[in-house]
């Protein structure tokens, strides 16, 4: 596969060589792993749109949805090595290439809502993050919302001690690996695009997911219940070639920063709506059993969840987990 990317890129590399190319549009390959309906999806769209727009055609935006070009594992390397432009890869996927910092995102129940989601995002530590993708040749743009993660399983998963045994499949997040080992289950790393086959073969037992993913994928086809535990954030940065975004003209940089503010817009405002409507879709398939958890099953979640905190300060950085904190108004102490 590697080859292949490298093929990749030195083929995107040479379009971009000859007198032909100050004529031709340039060309952003933008690709993602989830389904073309998802919020992502959706947003990649507009961003599409609005840039072909605003550019008068000067740039061409082509978007490969639901892994057409490379999966979880690839898309990050691919995009280092200039084979794509642009990705919208969730924050759990900087961990493994040494961005661990981005795994605060994934730590349970930090993140109440999206107002305080977006002061973290919107503010100084957000900017601080996406600044330390400088050095992995990416140049961190913005913050795209899915929403809150659900846990599944073809069993009812009410109380923590429901996910003892558990194969559960995540991703390639220390954290989250962590989380699913304080509550007794087996953490499998896989790609977005295996999951659904692994449920459906047994290979893994449940997952974790916003409606939204969950629904897009058919997964309700292969799980019979959802359990509304909102325990961690799904979001996405959206990244690009560093080279590549530095290479462009000042003014044609600029207008693409505009279009990527409005359809950065775009993708907030209809993340919590598509995540509603994937879960009133869900409930009218009848396939699977949406589990609303009361308060109290809520705590007990929260507090059974709460030691992945601790463990992960020194992956993270405890002074970025303490700021997280203050910005957020999380306290520890107060569940």
């Amino acid at each position: 596969m590697r080859k292949l990317i490298l093929a990749a890129a030195s083929i995107a590399a040479l379009t971009l060589v000859g007198p032909a190319a100050a004529q031709s549009p340039i060309v952003i390959k933008f690709s993602h792993v989830v389904a073309a309906n998802t919020p992502k999806g959706l947003a990649a769209e507009k961003f599409k749109e609005l840039a072909e727009k605003y550019t008068g055609g000067k740039v061409k935006v082509e978007v490969y949805p639901n892994s057409q070009l490379y999966k979880d594992k690839e898309e990050l390397e691919a995009l280092q090595l200039g084979a794509v432009q642009m990705l919208a890869p969730s924050n759990s996927k900087f961990g493994p290439i040494g961005v661990k910092e981005f795994e605060v995102f994934d730590l349970p129940y930090i993140l109440p809502d999206l107002k305080t989601l977006r002061k973290v995002t919107d503010g100084p530590l957000g900017a601080r993050l996406l600044k330390l993708l400088d050095s992995k040749g990416m140049t961190g743009l913005a913050y795209w919302d899915n929403g809150f993660k659900q846990m599944s399983a073809n069993k009812p998963l009410r109380k923590p001690d429901d996910m003892k045994g558990l194969k559960m499949r995540v991703q390639p997040s220390a954290v989250l690996q962590a989380q699913m080992r304080t509550l007794g289950a087996i953490p499998e790393t896989m790609d977005f695009s295996a999951a659904y086959q692994a449920l459906k073969s047994g290979a893994v037992d449940g997952t974790e997911n916003p409606a939204s993913n969950f629904y897009t994928q058919q997964m309700q086809d292969v799980q019979k219940y959802l359990s509304l535990t909102h325990h961690g954030y799904l979001g996405y940065a959206v990244i690009v070639n560093r080279r590549f975004w530095d290479g462009l003209p000042a003014d044609l940089r600029a207008i693409l920063t505009g279009a990527l503010r409005d359809a950065t817009i775009f993708a907030n405002d209809i993340a919590l709506g598509a995540n509603i409507d994937a879960l009133e879709a869900i409930e009218r398939s009848g396939k699977a059993q949406v589990l609303r958890l009361t308060a109290q099953e809520r705590t007990e979640w929260k507090k059974a969840l709460l030691p992945v905190h601790r463990q992960m300060e020194s992956r993270i950085g405890k002074n970025l987990v303490q700021a997280i904190y203050k910005e957020t108004g999380f306290d520890p102490d107060k569940l």
